[in-house]
């Protein structure tokens, strides 16, 4: 993690961060930036020191707790702990900095790593009640390698404008720009970037050649698969990462409806859309699945896509602060079967409707759906493998749906399933989408 040595102003913003951050009220992003608006004149290398340091300790919490020697670890114990391990600081720089902790416990505890007695929370760096479910869902061996890639940062991948370019032109782009990129292994439109520079005032993403998303969520949007002329809906779009994708697959043609509770996020996808150059896309506010705008809708699109809110376990890597939230598994699971149904109403015979989320808890995934099919028999799964195919996707999943895990595929963790409704019963008319 060593980018630079440690000066007591950058350990005390790292700390003071990092207070905050573990108050859960605020996400540590959002923090930072902050923090470094409020200190413009810092450096790159500066800012990189923070804030690894408090994401170094968001990702590890549990073991550097437990390494720092303190019976009741504050967040001054956990980002000295953490500069120490990764050797961006010394134990005798700690006092310089302004550390006042007790240091003769902590040197003993680096010393002899996690005791023999360690938790699996503090193996894996997770709450127990998250480590227990995934040991159970993985097996204690898988679990081990999961939460070894959660913990990990992600790299950055970027998806492909192909209403603006191709993948070939855009890499040799940014390699002339002094970004190299790779392909990424499974979406034909992915490039990926180990480091994580940032592209926002390159030309290229100033003028909609690329999107800044994640292979994974890349994969969500191909399996998707909307066509040119058809009606699609986004019922949960956010700022409309998706929707972006959709638009684009679609080459501007048809139409989409881009539903959101929050109209913060729907304002975000504004201005997306127009660099993206897309202007078949409506946004709609609506106030929850039930909304009366919905039910004029009822039966009006060729594919519904319900990207479910959900824990956002799968997400770990570029998150690691909403691990340590609860989880209202409950909750969820109702918010998410609610939102199936209603999909199901808004999905034209014979059309698909695609579950999606950045889940790795098989509650909200696989049984979700299965739920969801019992409630509705006459609609059937429909494997993705040949849609994979057909989008040249060089991957095969032994389930009718798709899983994707961080340290197998190297992606967020992602589940997507199809489904598809029955063809229209003779004499019956479907509503035009509006």
């Amino acid at each position: 993690m060593s980018v630079s040595r440690p000066r007591p102003f950058h350990f005390q913003l790292a700390r003071d961060t990092l207070a905050e951050a573990l108050r859960g009220k605020v996400p540590a992003d959002q923090l930072l930036q902050q923090a470094f608006r409020e200190h413009r004149k810092m450096g790159a290398r500066d800012r990189a020191l923070v804030a690894e340091t408090v994401y170094d300790v968001l990702r590890h919490r549990r073991s550097l707790a437990r390494l720092s020697g303190q019976a009741k670890p504050q967040a001054a114990d956990l980002a000295a702990t953490a500069l120490v391990r990764n050797g961006a600081a010394a134990l005798d720089d700690l006092r310089a900095l302004g550390y006042t902790g007790n240091i003769g416990p902590m040197a003993t505890a680096l010393r002899e790593g996690l005791p023999e007695d360690a938790s699996p929370g503090e193996r894996l760096d997770l709450p127990d009640a998250l480590a227990e479910r995934l040991v159970a869902q993985f097996g204690a061996q898988e679990a081990q390698a999961l939460a070894g890639a959660l913990n990990r940062p992600a790299p950055v991948d970027l998806r492909v404008n192909s209403l603006k370019t191709d993948r070939d032109a855009l890499a040799q782009e940014l390699a002339e720009a002094g970004f190299p990129v790779e392909p990424t292994p499974y979406s034909p439109l992915g490039l990926r970037r180990e480091n994580r520079a940032p592209l926002f005032s390159l030309p290229a993403f100033r003028e909609g050649r690329f999107e800044v998303q994640d292979e994974g969520s890349q994969l969500i949007g191909l399996l998707t698969d909307a066509k040119p002329g058809e009606r699609v809906l986004d019922l949960c779009a956010g700022a409309g990462g998706k929707t972006l994708h959709l638009g684009a697959g679609m080459q501007g043609r048809g139409s989409i409806v881009a539903c959101d509770v929050s109209p913060r996020r729907l304002a975000q996808l504004k201005p997306r859309l127009a660099r993206a150059g897309l202007s078949n896309v409506r946004s709609l506010l609506i106030r929850d699945e039930n909304d009366a705008q919905l039910k004029r809708l009822r039966g009006g699109f060729d594919r519904v896509l319900v990207d479910a809110p959900c824990s956002g376990t799968g997400t770990l890597r570029r998150n690691p602060d909403i691990k340590w939230r609860d989880i209202d598994l409950e909750g969820l699971s109702l918010t998410q079967a609610r939102l199936l149904d209603a999909a199901a109403r808004l999905v034209r015979p014979g059309g698909l409707l695609v579950y999606a989320t950045c889940s790795l808890l098989r509650e909200e995934n696989e049984a979700a759906v299965e739920a969801f099919l019992a409630r509705h028999p006459q609609i059937r799964p429909e494997p993705v493998n040949p849609h994979l195919a057909a989008m040249n996707v060089p991957l095969q999943s032994p389930a009718d749906s798709l899983r994707l895990l961080p340290h197998v595929h190297g992606t967020d963790g992602f589940f997507v399933a199809l489904m598809r409704l029955p063809e229209r019963v003779a004499g019956a008319q479907t509503p035009p989408a509006g």
